[in-house]
């Protein structure tokens, strides 16, 4: 195997559950426009997306025939990795939320490590219960979870699961800093999340909103992998609007060459992520 140590995994997230076109036009939200934004992104040299979907109205949804649809379009234009949210809307059910990565079997799906006060509104909730059965289920299908933290005690969820068995080693972490409920996106608090993962991890990290290029800047210097895109950010710069995700992906692969390193590829971010689902069929 080629030295992969100099390589940066760059995720793009064209879409999440919550901007809508009111706040920027240039949101993917239809199967065809996310399929469209993410192969930009994949020429632009993303090496994963992370997908969600919107219903009719453009509200969050893990309805599975948007999903369906919106992979199918993707695969069949590039081999970017793809990796499904399990989290598209708050108060569903275990099955409707597991569906999409069960039934489509992508390389990678997200393991949100706990519940929290989301948005000061709501509580987005993960129980134990869920955790458990997200885990074996992932392992059954051969998807590789993220673990996404917001806070450290989600770090601590996950060793538990994985002393257990539910979370098989080397686990893959991806902090998100800066959500409302969470922990803020703030150096201090990266390089702490950072200490408590284990050696053998992989992880990367993203700041919300403002804190996008602080920690992003962070992540790199500190050997992390990258995720940029309107689910996290929609300004390009300061009042202005980003006019694609692609932009966020050119612009970051501009800075990982400039700090000497560069983006994996595909196929190279899967060796890094031991991921085993790649080429098999719908």
């Amino acid at each position: 195997m080629s030295d992969l140590s100099n390589k940066v995994i760059l995720t793009v997230a064209p879409t999440g559950a919550w901007p809508q076109k009111s706040d920027t036009p240039y949101i993917p939200i239809t199967p065809e426009e996310i399929a469209d934004d993410v192969y930009k992104c994949w020429e632009a040299g993303a090496s994963v997306a992370h997908i969600h979907v919107r219903d009719d109205e453009g509200k969050a949804s893990m309805d599975f025939e948007k999903f369906e649809k919106t992979v199918k379009l993707i695969r069949e234009r590039c081999d970017i990795v793809l990796n499904l949210t399990t989290s598209g809307g708050l108060g569903l059910t275990d099955e409707i939320r597991m569906k999409p990565f069960v039934e489509l079997r992508p390389e990678m799906a997200s393991y949100d490590c706990g519940s929290m006060n989301w948005l000061h509104t709501s509580v987005f909730e993960n129980s134990p219960r869920f955790l458990e059965k997200l885990g074996l289920k992932m392992q059954e299908c051969d998807v590789k979870p993220e673990i996404e933290v917001f806070d450290a005690g989600m770090v601590y969820n996950a060793l538990y699961y994985l002393k257990k068995g539910v979370l098989k080693p080397p686990l893959h972490f991806q902090f998100v800093l800066g959500a409302a409920g969470g922990m803020t996106a703030t150096v201090e608090n990266l390089v702490f999340l950072k200490s408590l993962i284990p050696e053998d991890a992989t992880w990367g990290a993203l700041g919300i909103g403002k804190g996008h290029l602080p920690i992003l800047y962070t992540t790199l210097a500190l050997g992390g992998h990258v995720r940029v895109g309107m689910e996290d950010n929609i300004f390009y710069a300061p009042k202005q609007l980003a006019k694609s995700n692609a932009e966020f992906v050119e612009r970051t692969k501009r800075i990982v060459a400039e700090m000497g390193k560069e983006i994996a590829t595909p196929d190279e971010a899967r060796k890094i992520l031991y991921l085993k689902n790649h080429n098999k069929k719908l």
